[in-house]
């Protein structure tokens, strides 16, 4: 017994890091890299990477990894790729000049190798286990606290290294200093994180592939024998349903943490409460599944996205703390009552022999095609709702921007910085007479608004005295940085960013609630007794 309990704990350990690494960047990492250049088109292909991945992973793990490696080795190496990808992506982020296409093709290379590692602990977890179905519950428990507790730290630690106190509607920071979860640590800390996961993981229980299952076909990964469940027009109508209710799904992900970012509460923390929300959910799921059935369970879970995205809709421009808290915590809904009911609801349907093959094509149309087009779509239409033209004020958000490039060197003085930006000023304007001719409107923009940084710095550094420090610089640089990066978010249109997935959703649900009939009849279960 002991033994078991030994192996519980390892494996909870396990489940721990695990999804604390993906809790510690996914969510709050835009708070940092809209500082750094990226604009909406990044943040759809920031958001784009993770789906796409999602998708490859399955051929990966089922025709490879479980033929052919121990899963607890496989963990590790993957993981250990997984932590330099990440580690290299901060190097680009700290770069003069940081290319988000170059962040971002190591956002995938990290994701390729971090998916993979979603199933396997699975498999090590499941395949450990004397009673899988009493104790998995409870070891995977331990990766949405993880996660939790990634947020939590996250928004408690200054970059100054001081630990803050934390309320949850008048967070406690009187000096407004900058947070981890808005600064380029959160991605050091998950590069960190990959590193103590991988070299854990060879000390997992030794967990060999299973050869004589011969892996999983193509075909098979693509769950095609799992389309013959299309004739059933129920099922049907609840896989479009499913597909389409992702593609509103993605604005939270990836432009929610902006939102909390604006009200000034403490962003990663506030974001967490989406996860206990699920907690609790969860555990009360089996109550209201018992009297509300399928069909009931899915559409409260649609109802409350609807719901989300209004109260978001209202409450960011008002920035509305309690409103926006609010649609946080309806996560544990959006998230349990229909992608748990619907997996669920998918094993009811499937025929023990392709269930494993219907639940990974629900997760193909789901979190993977259907993510991957809301994440493109939540780019699009948060560009329509961005200014085209930044405000000065926003272009002094980096006042000692120059300093950056002479920081390395043993002596700084502020005629040296002051020469760095007349040369940037130089540079913006050669720039954008290059770019007017193009026509590209997106160049235009993007070069009007380093030009106009450039000489707002420029402006900014000249009024300073001559025996300005490098400290206060950087001090001056990071209070006004925060200052106008919140006029920033606070002139986007938060109305119809939010709107237009309510609208989405609200449609979805309408449809599903006329054409979705749950008929006990057509499950698989029924039909073999």
């Amino acid at each position: 017994m002991s033994g078991n309990k030994a192996v519980g704990a390892r494996l909870s350990a396990m489940m721990f890091i695990q999804f604390f690494i993906w809790g510690s960047w996914y969510v709050a990492g835009p708070n940092y890299l809209g500082t750094i250049g990226f604009g909406p088109t990044d943040f759809a292909l920031m958001y784009s990477v993770g789906p796409i991945a999602g998708i490859l992973s399955p051929f990966f793990v089922g025709m490879i990894a479980d033929r052919f490696f121990s899963a607890e080795r496989l963990l590790g190496v993957m993981h250990l790729l997984a932590c330099v990808a990440m580690y290299c992506a901060t190097l680009v982020m700290q770069s003069d000049d940081p290319s988000p296409l170059a962040i971002n093709g190591l956002f995938f290379l990290h994701m390729l190798c971090y998916f993979p590692t979603l199933a396997l602990t699975n498999t090590l977890a499941l395949k450990n286990m004397t009673n899988p179905e009493k104790q998995f519950p409870l070891i995977r428990v331990f990766g949405t606290i993880g996660w939790i507790v990634a947020g939590l730290i996250l928004s408690r630690i200054a970059m100054d290294g001081s630990f803050l106190t934390r309320g949850v509607f008048v967070p406690e920071n009187p000096d407004n200093l900058v947070t981890w979860d808005k600064s380029l640590h959160m991605f050091h800390v998950a590069a960190l994180s990959c590193l103590a996961l991988g070299l854990y993981s060879f000390t997992l229980p030794h967990t060999p592939p299973v050869k004589s299952a011969g892996g999983q076909t193509f075909g098979q990964i693509l769950g095609k024998d799992a389309f013959v469940l299309f004739k059933n027009r129920s099922f049907l109508i609840f896989m479009a349903s499913s597909f389409l209710i992702c593609i509103p799904l993605a604005f939270y992900y990836q432009i929610a943490s902006r939102v909390v970012e604006q009200t000034e509460l403490p962003i990663a923390q506030t974001m967490t409460y989406g996860q206990m929300s699920e907690i609790f959910f969860m555990l009360v799921m089996p109550l209201f599944f018992a009297r509300f059935g399928v069909k009931k369970m899915l559409l409260f879970g649609m109802l409350a996205w609807v719901a989300r995205y209004a109260l978001f809709s209202f409450g960011a421009p008002a920035q509305a703390t309690a409103t926006i808290i609010t649609g946080v915590v309806l996560h544990g809904i959006c998230y349990d009552f229909f992608f748990v009911t619907g997996q669920i609801y998918t094993d009811k349907i499937a025929p023990q022999k392709i269930r494993s093959q219907a639940q990974g094509m629900l997760v193909l149309f789901t979190l993977g095609l259907g993510m991957l087009i809301g994440a493109q779509t939540a780019g699009q239409i948060e560009k329509w709702c961005t200014p085209i033209e930044t405000p000065i004020s926003q272009a002094k958000s980096d006042v000692a921007g120059a300093v950056a490039s002479l920081a390395a060197e043993k002596e700084v003085t502020l005629e040296k910085i002051l020469k760095t930006a007349d040369e940037q000023v130089s540079k913006a304007r050669e720039s954008l007479a290059e770019v007017e001719k193009e026509g590209d409107d997106d160049a235009k923009r993007i070069a009007g608004e380093r030009l106009a940084f450039a000489v707002a710095q420029q402006e900014q550094l000249a009024v300073l005295p001559p025996e300005t420090g490098l400290s206060e610089l950087l001090e001056e640089r990071g209070r006004i940085k925060q200052e106008h990066r919140q006029a920033a978010l606070r002139a986007m249109d938060w109305k119809l960013i939010w709107g237009i997935p309510a609208v989405a959703a609200f449609i979805v649900m309408v449809l599903f609630l006329i054409m979705f009939r749950d008929d006990p009849d057509s499950y698989a279960d029924h039909s073999e007794a």
